[in-house]
């Protein structure tokens, strides 16, 4: 187990693609620190299964995120995980909204960033994994909020990237096309109503229309690509924008 000793903390990792990688993180020895919403006795059960701590902290909150970090204490690995989503045309998109969205899938990790950069300094070894998604390469009509801030996040990895270069920090992205996560699963029936189609159509005409493969991405493959990037053999891979989504951004 080689991240024994060294502590990660995984943003939205209650569920979906944090959780997975906080699973495989910790299945490597690393002490997790999650962070997320969920129903307390689920969140109870998690933190069992991992011998994990867990903020609730609301990470559109610069403060919050401040205690939460404070709390953690030194950080070695930091996943950026947290995101949300909302769909409308730019001349409808709600304000706040939008406000949301770049708050939570954007500036939370430039604060969990700058609060965790001077520790892993200190300890000359960190690791800063951000949780972009396809969309932070190409767009899609409706999503200006989501689009743009995944965009930010690929240009923060790279800037950030770049400064710790010399400091045995590594910052890096991974850009996940669609994710078989419960929040997707959940989509598959109203989408179904909504617009006649069956499940398969759903599926593969809707979800999966981008990506070549025709098949989800597993939360367990983002999992493995975040510990091969903690791993001392990954320790020239820097400012990468790591592509996770069947070929979808090859077209």
């Amino acid at each position: 187990m080689f991240l024994a000793g060294k502590r990660a903390l995984v943003t939205g990792s209650t569920s979906g693609i944090g959780l997975a990688v906080a699973r495989a993180l910790r299945a490597e020895g690393a002490e997790i620190v999650l962070n997320g919403f969920g129903p307390a006795e689920e969140i109870a059960k998690l933190t069992e299964e991992l011998s994990a701590s867990h903020s609730g902290a609301d990470l559109t909150d610069a403060v919050a995120i401040e205690a939460m970090m404070a709390e953690a204490g030194p950080i070695d690995i930091l996943v950026n995980n947290a995101g949300m989503q909302h769909v409308a045309p730019v001349d409808e998109f709600p304000v706040a909204k939008w406000d949301t969205i770049i708050a939570l899938n954007l500036s939370a990790a430039f604060h969990t960033i700058r609060l965790a950069l001077p520790g892993m300094k200190a300890k000359g070894w960190g690791r800063v994994i951000n949780t972009a998604s396809a969309h932070s390469l190409v767009a899609s009509p409706f999503k200006s909020a989501y689009v743009a801030a995944k965009h930010g996040i690929a240009g923060l990895t790279k800037t950030v990237a770049l400064e710790v270069a010399q400091s045995g920090i590594t910052v890096n992205a991974i850009s996940p096309g669609y994710v078989w996560t419960p929040l997707v699963e959940n989509q598959i029936p109203d989408t179904m109503a909504a617009r006649g189609l069956t499940r398969e159509q759903v599926i593969n005409d809707v979800l999966l229309a981008k990506q070549p493969t025709k098949s989800f991405v597993l939360p367990e493959d983002i999992g493995a690509l975040a510990v091969f990037l903690c791993r001392d053999e990954a320790r020239n891979v820097n400012g990468a924008n790591w592509s996770v989504d069947g070929g979808w951004t090859a077209e």
